[in-house]
């Protein structure tokens, strides 16, 4: 498959939900779910709610994708590129944004790095539209992993579009409509991943028994999302959360230290380019945990590094290589 091909693909894709917007007078991500519940009906629609003109348009689409043989990764791809498109005429509230694919691909790297067993398990507590979980998911496959995935989300839009791109990928995923900080029915997994979502989560009650609340007030979503995704991870697993480049001197920053004291390890905290951000208050980084269990140690030395340019090759071969031995040398 060619770039042109990926070009070509996206073009009909896009199209395809532009006409699905116009004829069926709804939201760009109606008109999405619309649009993918007909590719995975064997391009099959109802044609009565469609004008004649408007259902040759489709069909002229329809038939350039299926024309395409395209892999999975190249999929994700194409629905990247139109969600974001999308994002730019119906914008997103912060949280709801794709992950870039470059943060993804980092993240398929350190979880080949932290374990190299064949069959890997990861958890999503903040999945949305699954964009990250997809990278994660089709690149370690790609890698000769058995994967299986779990994703959970709140909102049930985002959530629909994460489960019908998934069937589009064949991505081995299973998705819960459900809130993030409530216990999840699963097996233990052996990664969690997530961009967290940045703000106050407004059900005090709700998670009034986690270490990481705070007495008044709303707490911090990010905090009581990382709290409860760590009790999903097997003894010996890991978690690699986006958060906030102050997470660890904001205001709540205590109620977060005493739960990692008590719970957690601290293994690395990468800060992220600068680049990838709009503003410097929104820049995050990656903070790699475990639980504190006889399985795991803390390493004798924090990995606290600056990830270089991603558009500087041999800087960031440098980093990739520095965090390969400090994982061999530390955990």
């Amino acid at each position: 498959m060619t770039l042109a091909d990926i070009e070509k693909g996206y073009e009909a894709f896009y199209q395809a939900v532009q006409q699905q917007q116009n004829e069926l007078k709804t939201s760009f991500y109606d008109a999405y779910i619309a649009h993918m519940e007909i590719i995975l009906n064997d391009y099959r629609c109802d044609e009565s709610k469609y004008s004649k003109d408007g259902l040759s348009r489709l069909k002229k689409y329809y038939r350039t994708l299926q024309a395409l043989d395209l892999q999975p990764e190249e999929k994700r791809k194409i629905t990247q590129l139109v969600l974001l498109k999308g994002s730019t005429t119906e914008p997103l509230q912060a949280n709801h944004q794709l992950t870039p694919d470059s943060i993804g691909y980092l993240f398929v790297y350190l979880i080949e790095q932290l374990n190299k067993h064949k069959d890997v398990t990861i958890l999503d507590p903040v999945i949305g539209m699954g964009n990250l979980m997809a990278t994660i998911i089709l690149n370690l496959q790609l890698a000769a992993k058995n994967i299986q995935g779990y994703g959970v989300d709140i909102d049930d839009t985002l959530l629909k579009i994460a489960s019908l791109n998934a069937n589009w990928f064949e991505e081995p995923l299973r998705l819960f409509h459900q809130d993030g900080t409530q216990p999840l029915y699963i097996d233990r997994v052996d990664f969690v991943c997530g961009d967290l979502p940045i703000g106050y989560y407004p059900l005090d009650e709700r998670i009034k028994d986690h270490l990481t609340a705070v007495e008044q007030g709303h707490s911090y979503a990010h905090h009581v999302l990382m709290e409860t995704a760590m009790q999903h991870l097997k003894d010996d697993g890991y978690a690699l959360f986006l958060v906030p480049n102050n997470i660890l001197s904001s205001q709540q920053a205590p109620q977060l230290k005493k739960w990692l004291g008590q719970k957690v390890h601290i293994q690395a905290i990468l800060q992220l380019p600068s680049e990838l951000f709009k503003k410097e208050s929104s820049q995050k980084n990656i903070l790699i945990l475990q639980n504190k269990t006889q399985a795991t140690h803390q390493a004798s030395e924090v990995l606290a590094a600056s990830i270089p340019s991603f558009k500087e090759a041999d800087a960031l071969q440098k980093f990739l290589a520095q965090f390969k031995h400090w994982q061999q040398q530390n955990l």
